[in-house]
């Protein structure tokens, strides 16, 4: 298994450039290095979910899960995203880290279920919590990449919400392990934040499609 300490890995994702000028219609908050270092070397470590997988990550942003994920060995990882800004600064982001089994689709999630279907062995994300103009927003990022996921859905959400999550997870038949509570530490990103930065308490969270108990 490809070896990258936790620390190694969050000190790459510090060069990974992020949003200049978020947009607040898509909920664009940059995956901070440390979120996304935990995320990915448990997903690496503890379930060898990326190493010589062929990855999705829905709503990639600036890329940061996608190039974490090439630097653990993923086979491929292609990232989604609506918005073509973010796209190009992942772009970027990929040259400097000169990255070749890596792509990047412009399109709305939202869309992908039936053309993606069981394409991915694993999608991750960290999807819009589905607040201001995008509610439940989180749950149909959630649906749609069970679709596309053959093994596993590795996910973020606010800890607030994990009984509800839990509930769409039995509804839908698959598997809810909550494998990480970490701290969000979101900066003030736009006009009405009041707050330098904010925690948010949020649930790494793990989907899969092993036989639930009867």
């Amino acid at each position: 298994m490809k070896k990258l300490k936790l620390k190694e890995l969050e000190s790459f994702l510090q060069h990974v450039e992020e949003f200049e000028h978020p947009k607040l219609l898509f909920e664009q908050y940059a995956t901070r290095p440390h979120i996304a270092a935990c995320m990915l070397h448990t997903i690496h470590n503890t379930f060898d979910d990326i190493e010589n997988k062929v990855v999705a990550d829905l709503g990639c942003g600036c890329g940061v899960l996608s190039i974490g994920s090439v630097m653990l060995g993923a086979g491929l990882c292609v990232g989604f995203d609506i918005d073509a800004d973010a796209l190009e600064i992942f772009s970027k982001n990929a040259e400097e880290f000169e990255l070749t089994n890596i792509d990047m689709i412009q399109c709305n999630v939202c869309s992908l279920a039936t053309t993606m279907s069981k394409t991915f062995d694993t999608v991750i994300m960290n999807p819009p919590f589905g607040t201001k103009h995008n509610k439940g927003m989180d749950m149909t990022f959630l649906k749609v990449a069970l679709q596309m996921a053959q093994t596993a859905v590795y996910s973020l959400h606010k800890t607030s919400t994990r009984q509800h999550i839990q509930k769409k997870a039995d509804e839908w038949k698959v598997k809810m392990e909550v494998i990480a509570e970490l701290r969000y530490d979101l900066p003030a990103s736009y006009k009405f934040h009041k707050k330098k930065s904010v925690d948010i308490e949020v649930d790494l969270i793990r989907f899969s499609f092993e036989k639930l108990p009867n």
